[in-house]
């Protein structure tokens, strides 16, 4: 099948055609390329099909100062926010999923616009040209919660919606974290482990991080259900890495995490501990996220780590804020990238 292409501009639009390039029409100088509408966001839609792309942008303006930062699908920070001064123009490029629903994958909180949907943010955003082309780069997949998922609607931001702003070109995250979810529910809904698993090639990655909602599930089921997602994972040639969930922000008396916010559950199963020793006896890395967001809550202190969650909002001490999302993100991805599960060449 020929490579689709897609290259948009102010004074030049080419939309998707197969094996050929169409040209419809121009636009005065500074204005946002075809396909886009507004100035602060600009909105840009393409009718593209569920997949892998990389997007090429090319920000900045020729008449003026401009500030912008990119999102895509539902709501996740692609770039952060670039500064560029009058005329200079600076291309980044992208690797975005593609997915219906765009956001969870079972729909909750929405099911987004077919196709692929960028929203150009910042103070003052300005875009000259957009390329956008179809490939299949190594994917990696997040399975987990709501404290990973694509959230649809502000505030509530999930760690995995924050992740790809840290990533290079060539590698495509693919979130089918979902609110409620359980390590036996994510194996059970045909929406989310077994839609990953279909799509597994060799080289990709899988992070799995449950545990929020196993308020219930024994030792032996936890470990079951993760031993099962670790061999099926390998089965189909992906790399399986295991994340212990992020503390909640319960305090005792004397200003430590409750072991409920540690992740000890309403039967006394210890889950990061069970997660451990699943790890440990399958050969899998872990991200002992747990350990790293307890360090991190504790030495901010009640106070302060309310910024890290929609405390303040919402009264929401387990769900993140879009900062604490980006804070969660940048430790998931250092520890990543220590343990090699993602080369340091893949970090912007």
């Amino acid at each position: 099948m020929p490579t689709r292409t897609a290259v948009l501009r102010s004074a030049l639009a080419v939309t998707f055609a197969t094996g050929a390039l169409t040209a419809l029409g121009t636009a005065p100088a500074d204005a946002a390329p075809a396909g886009c509408t507004g100035t602060g966001p600009i909105t840009c839609r393409y009718d593209v099909a569920p997949g892998h792309y990389d997007v090429t942008v090319r920000l900045g303006s020729p008449t003026r100062a401009a500030n912008t930062g990119i999102t895509a699908e539902a709501r996740r920070r692609v770039l952060s926010a670039v500064d560029t001064g009058v005329g200079q123009l600076t291309d980044r490029v992208l690797t975005v999923n593609v997915r219906n629903p765009e956001g969870q994958p079972t729909g909750q909180g929405g099911t987004g616009t077919p196709g692929l949907t960028l929203v150009f943010d910042g103070r003052t955003p300005a875009v000259e040209a957009i390329t956008v082309r179809q490939v299949r780069p190594p994917v990696l997949f997040l399975v987990g919660d709501s404290t990973v998922c694509d959230q649809p609607v502000a505030p509530y931001a999930g760690w995995g919606q924050a992740l790809p702003r840290l990533l290079r070109e060539g590698l495509s995250v693919a979130n089918y974290g979902d609110s409620g979810e359980s390590s036996g529910s994510v194996l059970s809904n045909a929406a989310l482990f077994p839609a990953v698993r279909s799509q597994i090639r060799a080289g990709d990655t899988v992070m799995i991080q449950v545990g929020h909602n196993d308020k219930r599930t024994t030792a032996t089921a936890f470990r079951d259900n993760l031993t099962r997602m670790v061999r099926d994972v390998r089965a189909v040639g992906g790399t399986p890495v295991l994340v212990t969930p992020p503390v909640r922000r319960l305090f005792d008396s004397a200003g430590r995490l409750t072991g409920t916010a540690r992740h000890v559950n309403e039967i006394g199963v210890n889950l990061p501990d069970e997660m451990k020793t699943v790890a440990r006896a399958q050969g899998t890395p872990l991200i002992d996220l747990t350990s790293l967001s307890a360090s991190l809550v504790e030495q901010l202190g009640a106070s302060a780590s309310e910024r890290l969650f929609l405390t303040r909002e919402k009264g929401d001490n387990t769900h993140f804020s879009e900062y604490g999302a980006a804070t969660m993100s940048n430790l998931v991805l250092n520890e990543a990238v220590r343990l090699n599960v993602i080369r340091s060449t893949q970090v912007r």
